[in-house]
């Protein structure tokens, strides 16, 4: 029986709690599984107080969890009392969604992603894969693993680090299924939402929860986000996967979670609108081709 060695360190930008006066909220820049370097006044006026804040859903050593599982199980994490429109929306996307992995040689980094368009390309985080942009391109392998185990070299057609957004191309006979997109600024705060993706290595997890919140102003490294926040269970594993709504549509990329000491989800997690991921996706792809 294999036995559990770690789930790994979160690793990526840090998610920090904004002090929105500029005066009392300098640049801070947080290297990944370091810690606070503000000194210990500037830490208590951070808004949630008290978490050791976020890591991004991505991490080496973040499969180990996973394989004890088996790796060509779909894990669905869902209550019994799920409703049947969540139930179809789950059925809907899971054909659309991957898994990422990035290995430059001397690093690796796992997440999620989803089918964007019917011209072969996948939508995930830039932090998955801003590893290997500095690396050799002889080095670098790009994998998606489709729901249903199917594995395929991607390439990366573009990223925008400041929006954590990066677009792939994956091989025609991927066949993966284009997720729909939610209409701009019809998500509403309360209403039920799936986050799906790879959550520690299990391809095909979904988790259900709702729409804390919208305009959530949060910094993620350098740079200040509007994101969807959301109770949904979301960890290392989970970044770039689609957040959707009950009609199966994106709501938005889950990018990160706050956490408390470091230890997993606490039902605080963040997704970057769909609006603003369709206006970066399209860019990227308007210069990559």
């Amino acid at each position: 029986m294999a036995t559990q060695t770690g789930l790994g360190e979160p690793r990526g930008p840090w998610f920090i709690s904004p002090d929105l006066r500029p005066e009392r909220f300098g640049p801070v820049v947080v290297p990944d599984g370091g810690g606070d370097p503000r000194p210990p006044g500037r830490r208590h006026r951070v808004l949630l107080a008290g978490l050791a804040v976020v890591a991004l859903s991505v991490g080496s050593g973040g499969l180990a969890g996973g394989w004890v599982a088996g790796r060509d199980e779909l894990s669905t994490a869902a209550s019994a009392s799920l409703p049947a429109d969540l139930v179809a929306a789950a059925a809907q996307v899971l054909p659309g969604v991957v898994s990422v992995t990035v290995d430059a040689g001397s690093a690796t980094a796992n997440g999620s992603g989803f089918a964007l368009d019917d011209q072969h390309h996948v939508v995930t985080n830039d932090h998955i894969v801003a590893k290997a942009a500095g690396a050799d391109r002889g080095d670098l392998l790009v994998l998606v693993e489709t729901a249903d185990g199917r594995q395929f070299d991607a390439q990366v057609v573009g990223r925008e680090p400041a929006s954590d957004i990066a677009v792939l191309r994956v091989p025609p006979d991927a066949g993966l299924t284009a997720l729909p997109l939610a209409k701009p600024g019809a998500t509403r705060v309360g209403e039920p939402v799936l986050a799906v993706g790879s959550p520690l290595g299990l391809p095909g997890t979904v988790t259900a929860g709702i729409v804390s919140a919208v305009d959530r102003e949060v910094r993620l490294g350098n740079n200040r986000h509007t994101a969807v926040q959301t109770d949904a269970s979301i960890n290392p594993g989970n970044s770039g996967g689609p957040l959707v709504n009950a009609r199966g549509e994106v709501v938005g990329v889950n990018t990160a979670i706050a956490t408390i000491d470091g230890n997993g989800s606490i039902g605080i997690g963040f997704a970057i609108p769909i609006e603003q991921v369709q206006q970066v996706a399209d860019t990227i792809i308007g210069k990559g081709g």
